[in-house]
């Protein structure tokens, strides 16, 4: 799990005008919140905090003006268009807490010979984990799987001190049958067939 330090500026101003001016400096408005404290608004940088956003679940050291905090990203707001950031939710975390997150199911390996499908039925998977070793996937092998194989989330094995967080029964990845292109009717090109539709 990767630790990004970021320099955090406390803020009094809100509002929508408050926020804009403080994107256009390349500053991101934050909210930190957890602990049963009151929540602090704070900015801060723009372009470090995409960066660090990229690692799924990122553990942020926060030196807000001198006082050093603990945080991980719970709620990201994005702008539709651009994709910069709007607004992020940090919750406080300590040391050895432990915290729940989702994190990212990856799969490896190849499925059985013949026209199979993977679904994903779930993308993530909700994990509980010490805070500052929240691992930022998991992996899981399809390799040899067919049609109505099914993996639950008591199937994945996850990294040491990790558990679910989950129904572990409940269904993560299954294999399915490929369906066959319905044939275009006699006499009928494909063309013909999408013309008329």
């Amino acid at each position: 799990m990767s630790e990004v330090k970021l320099a955090a500026e406390t803020r009094t101003e809100f509002g929508k005008g408050a926020a804009r001016r403080i994107r256009r400096e390349a500053k991101v408005p934050a909210v930190v919140y957890g602990h049963g404290t009151e929540p602090v608004h704070i900015t801060l940088p723009g372009h470090e905090l995409l960066l660090a956003l990229r690692t799924p679940n990122v553990l942020l050291t926060l030196d807000i003006e001198g006082k050093t905090e603990l945080a991980i990203p719970k709620a990201v707001q994005r702008d539709a268009i651009k994709g910069s950031l709007d607004h992020v939710d940090l919750l406080l975390v300590k040391r050895g807490e432990k915290v729940t997150v989702e994190v990212f199911v990856q799969t490896e390996g190849e499925l059985a010979p013949g026209s199979f499908l993977v679904e994903n039925v779930l993308n993530t998977l909700t994990v509980e984990a010490e805070a500052t070793h929240i691992p930022e996937s998991v992996t899981v092998s399809i390799a040899g799987l067919e049609a109505g194989a099914s993996i639950h989330a008591k199937d994945i094995k996850l990294p040491k001190g990790t558990t679910l967080a989950i129904d572990e029964d409940a269904v993560v990845i299954q294999v399915l049958s490929a369906q066959a292109e319905e044939p275009a009717a006699e006499g009928e090109t494909a063309g013909d067939a999408a013309a008329e539709a």
